[in-house]
This record gives C-alpha cells, sequence and structure tokens, in this order.
C-alpha cells in the first residue's frame, strides 16, 4: 500500500515578507503542495489577503513546492480575469501551479453575498460551476476564444504564449454531487473531498464518494490522477500524533486516496496543533514519498 503523498493549508493572514518565510518553511519541511482558499473574506476572519496574490508571491520565493488554490469559484471571479491570472501564476512558478475549483457556498457564507444580488439556486448554482470550469479550459488550451454562455462571455480573448504546463494547468475539482463529479470526470486531473456532515462516518463517506466518483470518470472514459482528501473539518485526529495521522493515512490510502491536505496549525482555532507533530509528519511523509 502506497502511503498518500501530503500537502498543507496555508493561511493568508500575514504580510509580506512574514508569509514569504512561512511558504519557504512549507517547502523545507517537505510538503508535496501547498494550498490556499480562495475568498474575498471567510468565516469574519481578518486580515485576510487575495489568494491569486499571494501564490504568485510564493512562486517567486519557493521552487519545488506545487501551489494551488483549494479552491477557487464562480462567486465572485469570472473566467477570463481568472484564466489571465492563472497563467500568469503558471510563468512565475516554471509550471507549479494546480488550481482547485468548486462551486462555492451560499449567500450565508459566500463571497457571492458580499457582492450583493440574490442567491443562486442549487441549481443554477451547479450550472454555472459547469458552465465557468468548461470556459476556463478553454481560455487556458485555446489561442483565442469567444464564447457566448448562460451566464458568462468572453470575446476574442487571446492567452497566448499559453500555459508552462501543457496543454494547460491541472484542475482538480471538489464535487460530491452527480453533477460536480462529472466534471471532474470531464475536465479534472484530480478530485477533492472533505469529509464532514451527514451523520456518516468519514470513511464510510468518502468511500461512497469514491465509488460515485468512478462511475462518472467510467462514463467519460478517463481516469484521475489525484485524489485528494482535505481534512480538519471532521472529528479525525490527524494532527493528534504521528501514529494516528499514520493510522488514518493508511485508511484512506486503501479506499484509493493519494493526497492528503493539512491544515497549517492555528492556534486558538479548531486547526490549533502541536507544531512539533505536523514537523514530525512532514519530514516522514512530505517530498520522500
Amino acid at each position: 500500500m502506497t502511503t498518500p503523498r501530503i500537502g498543507t493549508l496555508m493561511w493568508p493572514m500575514q504580510s509580506w515578507p512574514e508569509a514569504g518565510g512561512l511558504w519557504r518553511r512549507a517547502e523545507d519541511l517537505g510538503f508535496r503542495h501547498a494550498w490556499l482558499y480562495d475568498h474575498v473574506a471567510w468565516r469574519g476572519t481578518t486580515p485576510w489577503y487575495d489568494a491569486y496574490t499571494t501564490l504568485a508571491a510564493a512562486a517567486a520565493v519557493t521552487s519545488r513546492i506545487r501551489i494551488g488554490t483549494l479552491v477557487t469559484s464562480p462567486n465572485f471571479r469570472h473566467p477570463v480575469p481568472a484564466a489571465h491570472a492563472i497563467r500568469t501564476i503558471d510563468h512565475v512558478s516554471g509550471g507549479r501551479v494546480t488550481v482547485g475549483i468548486g462551486a462555492g457556498g451560499t449567500r450565508r457564507n459566500s463571497d457571492a453575498g458580499i457582492l450583493g444580488g440574490d442567491d443562486w439556486t442549487p441549481d443554477e448554482r451547479a450550472s454555472r460551476f459547469a458552465e465557468w470550469v468548461g470556459l476556463l479550459d478553454r481560455l487556458l488550451t485555446a489561442p483565442e476564444t469567444s464564447f457566448e454562455g448562460t451566464y458568462y462571455t468572453a470575446r476574442e480573448v487571446v492567452q497566448e504564449p499559453g500555459c508552462v504546463q501543457r496543454p494547460r494547468v491541472p484542475f482538480v475539482i471538489a464535487g460530491d454531487g452527480p453533477r460536480g463529479m462529472r466534471v471532474a470526470a470531464r475536465h479534472g486531473t484530480g478530485w477533492v473531498t472533505s469529509p464532514h456532515g451527514g451523520g456518516r462516518e468519514p470513511l464510510d463517506t468518502v468511500r461512497s464518494r469514491l465509488g460515485a466518483l468512478r462511475t462518472a470518470c467510467e462514463a467519460e472514459g478517463r481516469e484521475l490522477d489525484d485524489l485528494i482528501l482535505l481534512t480538519g473539518f471532521s472529528e479525525e485526529p490527524w494532527l493528534e500524533s504521528h501514529e494516528s495521522f499514520a493510522d488514518l493515512a493508511g485508511r484512506y490510502a486503501e479506499l484509493g486516496i493519494t493526497e492528503i491536505a493539512l491544515h497549517w496549525p492555528r492556534p486558538g482555532t479548531r486547526f490549533e496543533a502541536d507544531m512539533k507533530v505536523f514537523e514530525a509528519i512532514a519530514a516522514e511523509y512530505g517530498e520522500a514519498c
């Protein structure tokens, strides 16, 4: 059994250059990838800096670690400027960026609520998500794109010279429902899930979702390389000890999970953890895996 590779969720809460030092530390600890939530605001947390700008800066002060959003969404970003920024970060990083994409939250806790307007129905949210991902795919692969969709428009958008990574940067899709999984199967190189809520054991939840994802992939005639588990929102003791991490990582690896994302310890929150345990896990399960 192969142990899943590990990455970390960073917090865009420090000014530069302090933040740059943390990104370099994540790389030095051996994490394979480092991610940022992409929001205008997140659960009242302040300060909260922009994800894309931070990723560009992080790309400039690191050289090995993969970086990306986990996840960006249609809630406040249009695909055209998003593609422009993503392609730029891909060049700054030398081809180390991965774009995580999700449908976004509800008005109660979403960036769309900050911008005003009515909340989207679940059907509209799923439809916007599918159209957003499909258009972003075109914008990052075609030399020129014109598109008239239900929700988004692009007119003679030139994206040359294209991405460093070909045919484009990888997409990691967050989608636990049937429509989201179809988007993942069609456009993704990976899929991300976080087991919480619903009253089921996290392992059972992920097992069921993986089964549905495989069905969606079979329908598209594709396989996904990276199956990512975002931890921190269930009661599982991922960072309680080295032994508890090893046990949980092994259990999820048996299901097929290939990547695990751990939140960088944040005192006084549900993401609080012993930094020594966090560093020890990174040292054993980091770049060597």
